[in-house]
């Protein structure tokens, strides 16, 4: 089987949408039929030629990022609702 050969204008493509986009590497290596190693070396190799990005977050960080995020969205949703249910029960003890 002969290997694939990729332009690097594809390689720093891929690379960017996982970079600028925080895209998982999965999603984009299984859109583009390539492999997530090949990915994560374009990445990798992306991020060592272009140091002025270095100050990104990882695709790990982003992941906890989101997932922070969406927990800290389920907090405050339930402090307003149990803000509500409070209000709602003073007024029913009143006489």
């Amino acid at each position: 089987m002969e290997r694939r050969r990729f332009s690097a204008g594809f390689k720093a493509s891929i690379a960017l949408e996982v970079i600028e986009h925080s895209r998982a590497i999965a999603d984009i290596a299984r859109e583009n039929n390539v492999s997530e190693q090949s990915v994560s070396r374009w990445v990798r190799q992306y991020k060592e030629e272009h140091p002025e990005i270095g100050d990104k977050l990882t695709e790990s960080e982003m992941d906890e990022l989101r997932r922070l995020r969406r927990r800290v969205k389920s907090l405050e949703q339930e402090v307003e609702f149990l803000g509500k249910a409070t209000a709602f029960f003073a007024k029913k003890q009143q006489p």
